[in-house]
């Protein structure tokens, strides 16, 4: 997992603006970008917060979560996300205090077709920026709510302008220098267009920590409804159905699991041990086999199990 930047601050959009390098060109979008995306889309919806020093991530949360309907303000957020030992939002804490408000924190792939795809389906992306050099940071968040194709440029809520607007290059200047980090919000049981099954593994497993396996049932289910083949999908989403009490569903989800990967040891012994619970033995013996033979930490557990027949 690649390191998080340290944290994110107020900058304005000022004359720094003019720091950023003369060569900076437009980011090369794919061709069914162009095609597929409405020329101009802007998300007027979203409520806008001022960002005073200090508060870009506190503001930018706010706006995001009350967009999904999450009542909350600024002064509510800050001692949540606001770090006074680092001037700023670290972007744990942003993705942490989404969860706290019972809303997932989605990241998306860090590219412009991405971001523009996220924003032509109705999610406005916080973002992370660098409005400086890197030699001097000036970590910023801002939330991009809409662009133009044809003039190639972004819509903001960022600082205190409430519609603030980027050239793609000017943009993607200041997000690259963050590894072009970005997240859309969602409610449970939902999962944005666009989303990687493996953000969107990240995304639920961290859900699952703060709420327990019963309020992310729904969010797993959406997860192997769009990616079915994904074996890590109905692997978590067996966990999630045996501990909300569907071992049945749970043993379907595991078998899914040994089908599209059939060297998921830890698969193959929680379908062996539910077979079991299900009075058939047989069929159970035969998934211990399976992870038995297959070098990992659920061996030892798969071969207990075995001696007991």
């Amino acid at each position: 997992m690649k390191t998080l930047l340290p944290y994110a601050r107020f900058a304005g959009v000022f004359t720094l603006a003019l720091l950023l390098s003369a060569c900076a060109r437009s980011p090369v979008l794919l061709d069914s970008t162009y095609e597929a995306l409405t020329p101009q889309i802007e998300n007027r919806n979203v409520p806008f917060f001022a960002q005073t020093e200090y508060q870009c991530g506190p503001a930018t949360l706010a706006m995001v979560l009350n967009y999904q309907g999450v009542e909350v303000d600024v002064d509510q957020l800050i001692p949540q996300v606001f770090l006074p030992g680092r001037d700023g939002s670290v972007q744990p804490e942003m993705l942490a205090t989404v969860r706290r408000h019972q809303q997932l924190a989605y990241p998306i792939r860090g590219t412009m077709d991405a971001l523009l795809n996220h924003l032509a389906n109705g999610d406005p992306v916080v973002v992370m920026q660098n409005l400086s050099l890197p030699i001097y940071p000036m970590w910023h968040y801002a939330v991009a709510i809409g662009f133009d194709l044809p003039e190639e440029t972004l819509i903001l809520r960022s600082g205190e302008r409430e519609r603030h607007t980027l050239s793609f290059s000017r943009f993607d200047a200041t997000w690259a220098r963050s590894d072009r980090w970005g997240f859309v919000v969602a409610d449970p049981g939902t999962l944005p267009e666009g989303i990687s099954a493996r953000n969107a593994l990240e995304a639920i497993s961290a859900y699952e920590e703060t709420h327990g396996p019963k309020q992310a049932l729904s969010s797993w289910q959406a997860l192997a409804a769009r990616y079915p083949s994904n074996p890590l999908a109905q692997f978590a989403l067996g966990n999630a159905l045996y501990a909300n009490g569907q071992p049945e569903k749970a043993m379907a989800a595991f078998d899914a699991a040994t089908q599209y990967d059939a060297q998921m040891g830890a698969a193959w012994l929680n379908l062996g041990i539910l077979r079991r619970q299900q009075n058939k033995p047989e069929e159970a013996r035969d998934a211990l086999i399976q992870a038995a033979s297959i070098e990992g930490s659920w061996q030892e557990r798969a071969q207990q199990l075995l001696g007991e027949y």
